[in-house]
């Protein structure tokens, strides 16, 4: 079963996974056996299931004593989760005693497991299947193992931007988090959880991340960037309608204050090139705008773009043509 096929599936609930590293508290590279599998109750899922999810993916196995499936899967995925080594915990839970779970969840067959990420599930298997499938499982949900190798990791936070940029940002937080519990002060590998949770909506929840981060690790460039993104995000919600602004400038092309609206409103949509060209447009028409106020906005895009951003290459020789001409 996908993620796609649970009524129950979202994105992620107010804390996003591995956010607890955030704190710069290393997570453990290792963890006993007991402290990653146990059994839960109705009583006690939402603890052990929904708000343990919030810090880290959840395998739920739903089994029963008569089922021989069940039984040929225990020890294998109990070994699996064992050597993911704190990548994920396993919760059990005996659908005979405690069916309601299941069926919320609309399970009809057992062995059933279902893996939870920041309070929600977000996919799942059916059947005794083999220890590769479940490492793969494991590997799609929590993010591939990440060793302390710069290499490895330089390759998960590419990867992870990549799947970010694909649009896939919960598969990318779980790369993410797979860096952190590395080098929980990845300062690359926090501006991306941020960047997750900004193209999740979560934008209250990125400001309280941004917040409780250290102060060294704050002032990194990375990180400096996604903050103004959010800033840029939320200043643009409160800039009115664009479509309004499209029509004040119909009607009057050098209404630099509409336009200048106009350009945050488009690049927090994601249009960056018309984002630039609105920028540009009053630079060419009147450098003393809000002392120059167009060129030191299109600096802060160029900020969160990135200078290699193909928008931030075409409206920069744009700019200097415009400086040097």
């Amino acid at each position: 079963m996908s993620g796609s096929d649970n009524p129950y599936a979202g994105s992620f609930g107010n804390q996003m996974t591995a956010s607890a590293s955030f704190g710069g508290q290393p997570a453990p590279k290792a963890a006993a056996a007991d402290d990653l599998i146990k059994e839960t109750t109705t009583a006690t899922f939402s603890r052990d299931v929904l708000e343990a999810s919030r810090q880290q993916p959840v395998l739920v196995d739903f089994w029963a004593p008569w089922c021989g499936p069940c039984k040929q899967l225990t020890p294998v995925i109990e070994k699996v989760v064992t050597e993911a080594a704190g990548r994920v915990k396993l919760v059990k839970m005996n659908i005979d005693d405690h069916p309601s779970i299941a069926g919320q969840l609309g399970i009809q067959s057992i062995p059933a497991v279902i893996a939870f990420v920041g309070g929600r599930p977000v996919d799942g298997f059916m059947g005794a299947v083999p220890e590769s499938q479940i490492k793969q499982f494991i590997d799609r949900i929590a993010g591939p193992a990440v060793s302390d190798g710069k290499a490895e990791i330089e390759a998960a936070l590419t990867d992870a931007r990549a799947l970010l940029d694909g649009g896939e940002a919960e598969e990318a937080a779980g790369l993410y988090g797979a860096v952190l519990q590395a080098e929980p002060d990845n300062a690359t590998a926090v501006a991306g959880m941020v960047d997750c949770m900004i193209a999740l909506g979560q934008l209250a929840e990125a400001r309280q991340a941004l917040s409780e981060l250290p102060e060294e690790l704050a002032k990194d460039a990375a990180i400096g960037a996604v903050s103004k993104k959010l800033d840029q995000i939320e200043e643009a919600r409160k800039l009115g309608d664009p479509t309004a602004l499209e029509h004040q400038l119909a009607l009057d092309p050098d209404d630099h204050a509409a336009r200048l609206k106009l350009a945050k409103i488009r690049n927090v949509e994601g249009d960056r090139n018309a984002a630039a060209e609105h920028l540009l447009l009053i630079m060419k028409r009147d450098r003393s705008f809000e002392d120059d106020g167009a060129r030191r906005e299109l600096l802060g895009f160029f900020e969160v773009w990135g200078p290699k951003d193909p928008a931030t290459i075409a409206a920069r020789r744009k700019l200097s043509s415009i400086l040097f001409s």
